[in-house]
């Protein structure tokens, strides 16, 4: 290895990819790997100290339990607690120390602060280094990587260019390594076990797992990817790979700098989690989780198809176990070319969604690491936490008890009906907006309610249930401006990567601040945020109605206003243009009079339904809410919007969604259902559309925990499982997972093991009639009055 110092400083940026602290002998240092247009970066900062804090009237106490420990430094600050109780530092030399430090202090009841706080994190968000690092050092050069020794860090702006590989491997049913597919623009190939052969697939033989391991752990030192992206990449395949390499005493050396990858299991949830120095991995679902995407199934199979139209060549798990197992031993050649194709899927999905640019945004706003999954009081603690040091405050700790909810969205009660013309106008980031007009922040409300009741409530902005907040020291209302002017210029630009990852953040914020996950979590920031959000719907309904207008239903932020005819869509655009000018200059006047603050509230016109329908909820008279459909537009550009209805719920059966679709397409278009209802129930009936009645549910539980009340979809599992094992095959369904199903006339059976006839009075009953029943009787009909001439014949 070529190891050489070089002579001079150097300046350069980097993107931080992990992050590390560890005690040193004495000592404590800091390790992050970096990403650099040179090349990766190690950078090492030494003699770090850990720290938490005391209060002040408890510094005497504190010294004398410690006075043993070598090295601890009490000081006292000029910081003070949320109750306005003033702090001290503890300092300690390492991590060890300082977690003895703190059982010391807990065990006498000494209470400590901010001790959650990773040290490699404290370093970086008291720097304001978020994913991109300007760094200084002398460099060692070590090889494939840049060894820097007592670095000095600040804040950049640095957009890097990830090197990835798509990893997935091929195994037996207990878990024996067959192969592993990598796919990156670097390199292409497939090492697997067995005798050279002739294949269209690049593929290196190896001659048994063992050797497999060695030969990965030398690709990954050869081609050196900053990050590896996969489909349940670390619950399954790292989980898998680290398994393999303990049982044959196998060191996983694939970190940089040869450093070995970590595996450990969250002790209640066994989630997996991976560390792997210098390398960052990505898994597919948790990504697009993070990015706000939803889908009927999460299996690779299922999003390919919904986002590529595309999957995977073996679709029915068994006869994929059994189908690899066959290749494994006859035709390795297939399984080479198999392997790679899902590797190469992730790889588009990822390029797809952009969801890597996602997921480097989402760093460089907020400090999160690239593989944090949600995150979003982490990311809030990363921003706000400096911001409040430097205002002379710690943080407080979470409160575990005595916290009093908030008050959720505004749900305004529905009136049902099919209409025509309804305009939906939309608060634009409604919460935000709040909390900017309103100044609501935890700094602000401390020093709110230190105001003087007399001489200084001209500088207090009143809130909900107690609270109100300082109308100069707050620091919230300006990171979500930042925020939005930085979304606008996203938008401006064609980034959507960027505008969707400040888009979740700015609305994590009032989440953040209602959960009491949250160290600033308070009832009154909460509340301060939802009850003035339920007065600004209730003020906005009542100028909307006294235009002449009806509100039929209101959600949150979207107020739902019927025209009361069927209106032209120019007529639609000019009335929905008036009213959002007249509304946002009746806010804007109502918060400079009443509070002597700017409004940012702004609402805007939305959509222009030609057709709405707002049902009840089912087997009553009320009006449903968080449920309707709609049609927009016109022509080419005309669409069927669907909200919380049975052909957009993943529990329905695809015969229901359909048959949703095409019923109010036709009522929506003023044409007569009742030749259609029957036809559909006469050919359900005959078994014309047995594939579309599979239900597909999640096992939310293991199969042994439920006892009572058991659902169709455990029945199923448990049947399966049974069978699984009568077969000789490995039970599948104990430990969660979903499961597809029907409803036959002996009951709910797994779909690949259906012996019995289906019982089609359920889904007639269960599956069309809800559907139907939902519009019918806005246009007179009744579905069992439809049917009954019908149903008689058999």
């Amino acid at each position: 290895m070529n190891n050489h110092s070089a002579d001079i400083m150097t300046h350069h940026t980097g993107f931080l990819l992990t992050r590390h602290a560890r005690d040193v002998g004495t000592t404590t240092s800091i390790e992050l790997w970096l990403a650099t247009p040179q090349g990766p970066t190690q950078l090492l900062i030494s003699q770090q100290r850990p720290v938490f804090f005391i209060e002040q009237t408890a510094q005497a106490q504190a010294s004398n339990l410690l006075q043993s420990e070598p090295q601890i430094e009490l000081r006292p600050l000029e910081m003070a607690h949320f109750s306005g109780a003033a702090v001290s530092a503890v300092y300690a030399p390492t991590l060890a120390q300082s977690q003895l430090c703190q059982q010391r202090l807990r065990q006498q009841g000494i209470a400590i602060y901010e001790t959650d706080i990773r040290l490699a994190d404290r370093y970086l968000m008291e720097r304001f280094i978020r994913g991109s690092v300007a760094f200084t050092g002398t460099p060692i050069h070590h090889g494939h990587f840049i060894q820097i020794r007592d670095a000095k860090c600040r804040p950049t702006d640095y957009i890097p260019q990830l090197s990835v590989v798509s990893l997935d491997f091929e195994c037996s049913e207990k878990g024996v390594l067959y192969s592993v597919g990598l796919d990156s623009p670097m390199d292409r190939r497939v090492i697997m076990v067995g005798n050279a052969q002739e294949a269209d697939t690049p593929i290196e033989w190896v001659k048994d797992e063992k050797a497999l391991i060695h030969a990965l752990v030398d690709w990954f030192q050869q081609y050196d990817p900053d990050v590896i992206i996969g489909w349940n990449v670390i619950d399954f395949d790292f989980r898998l790979l680290h398994r393999r390499a303990q049982w044959h005493r196998i060191a996983l050396r694939i970190g940089r700098g040869k450093q070995t990858s970590y595996f450990r299991s969250a002790s209640k949830t066994q989630q997996g989690f991976i560390t792997i120095p210098g390398r960052v991995v990505l898994d597919g679902i948790d990504t697009f989780k993070t990015a706000t995407y939803q889908f009927r199934s999460w299996s690779l199979e299922a999003v390919s198809q919904e986002l590529l139209g595309e999957g995977k060549a073996i679709h029915n798990v068994h006869d994929r176990m059994a189908e690899i197992n066959h290749m494994f031993a006859h035709d390795k050649p297939s399984l080479a070319k198999y392997n790679l194709q899902d590797c190469v899927l992730v790889n588009r999905l990822f390029q797809h969604a952009h969801l890597l640019e996602f997921a480097i945004q989402r760093s460089r706003l907020t400090g999160l690491e690239l593989d944090r999954v949600g995150g979003s009081v982490a990311a809030f603690t990363n921003l706000y936490l400096p911001q409040l040091h430097r205002a002379g405050y710690i943080a407080p700790n979470l409160q575990s008890e005595d916290w009093q909810a908030s008050p959720g969205g505004y749900v305004m009660d529905s009136l049902p009906g099919l209409y025509d013309s309804v305009l939906v106008l939309d608060f634009k980031s409604l919460y935000p907006s709040i909390i900017r007009s309103f100044l609501i922040d935890p700094l602000g409300l401390i020093e709110g309610l230190k105001l003087d009741v007399g001489k200084d409530m001209h500088q207090a902005v009143p809130g909900f249930r107690g609270g109100q907040f300082h109308r100069t020291r707050h620091f919230l209302p300006e990171m979500i401006e930042q925020l939005w002017i930085a979304r606008d210029q996203a938008k401006r630009d064609n980034e959507s990567a960027f505008s969707q990852a400040i888009k979740i953040i700015m609305n994590s914020f009032y989440g953040v601040l209602g959960s009491s996950g949250c160290r600033f979590f308070d009832t009154r920031l909460a509340s301060s945020i939802t009850m003035r959000g339920h007065e600004i719907m209730k003020k906005t309904r009542e100028l909307i109605e006294s235009y002449g207008y009806q509100v039929i239903y209101g959600d949150t932020d979207s107020t739902f206003v019927s025209l009361g005819y069927e209106c032209t869509q120019p007529d639609a655009d000019r009335i929905g243009a008036t009213l959002v000018e007249s509304i946002n200059q009746w806010w804007m006047t109502h918060l400079q009079d009443d509070y002597q603050l700017k409004s940012i509230l702004e609402i805007e016109y939305e959509n222009h339904y030609r057709k709405f329908l707002m049902p009840t909820i089912r087997g009553s008279e009320t009006g449903s809410k968080k449920r309707y459909a709609g049609l927009l537009g016109e022509g080419e550009n005309e669409r069927m919007i669907f909200k919380g209805l049975e052909s957009v719920r993943t529990d329905w059966t695809a015969l229901a969604q359909r048959f949703q679709k095409e019923l109010y397409q036709m009522i929506f278009h003023d044409q007569s259902p009742d030749d259609y209802i029957r036809d559909i129930t006469q050919r359900t009936r005959a078994g014309e559309f047995d594939e579309e009645l599979v239900y597909r549910k999640r096992l939310r539980q293991k199969l042994t925990d439920y006892q009572r009340n058991v659902p169709p979809q455990v029945r199923a599992a448990r049947l399966a499982d049974e069978i699984n094992i009568k077969l000789g095959r490995a039970p599948q369904y104990q430990n969660k997972g979903s499961i597809s199903y029907v409803i036959t006339v002996n009951g709910p059976e797994p779909k690949e093991y259906c012996r019995s006839p289906l019982d089609y009075d359920h889904y007639i009953e269960k599956q069309l009639k809800p559907v139907a029943d939902a519009i019918l009787p806005f246009v007179g009909r009744q579905f069992d009055a439809l049917n009954a001439p019908q149903l008689g014949l058999f």
